[in-house]
């Protein structure tokens, strides 16, 4: 995983979420690059900013916004909305977090520091989600986008399904 972290190459980049890997390892780079990144950008990483990240981090899995703001509750840092969504925009904003659309939830980038589209899967039995990269200037989508003189600046590409273990268990 910290291999997969740590790749920039956006079009080779396996999906991180549906397979064993060294959690605490998993977790720890991707607190240590935000907290570099932030550093070397002069961004801060407030203390509930870095429990926000940890949190997702943690779980592989989307997480809304109320239950973000639960768990900063019990941790002790405010229980009013903006607290957890001003969190949330200042780490999507600077690439540590996505939001996944359809279940307007939030999950920890799987390839931060790497420019890339990401794409989810999103399992719908145990609700993990994994995210792989997306060359959204090829394929169709780039082919029909440069027809008309399109610019893709963001694409949102979300699939819902059942990851390995819950299709064993169905």
């Amino acid at each position: 995983m910290t291999s997969q972290r740590q790749q920039n190459s956006t079009s080779e980049a396996a999906p991180v979420g549906f397979h064993d890997h060294d959690h605490v390892s998993c977790v720890e780079t991707g607190l240590a690059m935000a907290e570099a990144k932030c550093s070397a950008e002069g961004l801060r990483l407030t203390p509930v900013r870095h429990k926000v990240l940890e949190m997702l981090l943690q779980e592989h899995r989307a997480l809304g916004a109320y239950a973000i703001l639960d768990r900063l509750r019990d941790e002790g840092f405010g229980s009013q909305p903006p607290v957890a969504y001003r969190a949330l925009d200042f780490l999507v904003e600077n690439g540590f977090v996505h939001k996944i659309e359809r279940l307007n939830a939030f999950v920890a980038c799987a390839h931060p520091g790497a420019t890339h589209s990401p794409v989810f899967m999103i399992c719908r039995g145990c609700d993990a989600v994994a995210e792989a990269s997306s060359a959204v200037d090829s394929g169709a989508l780039g082919d029909a986008a440069r027809a008309v003189g399109f610019e893709i600046e963001r694409t949102v590409v979300e699939a819902e399904g059942l990851c390995s273990d819950c299709t064993e268990k169905a």
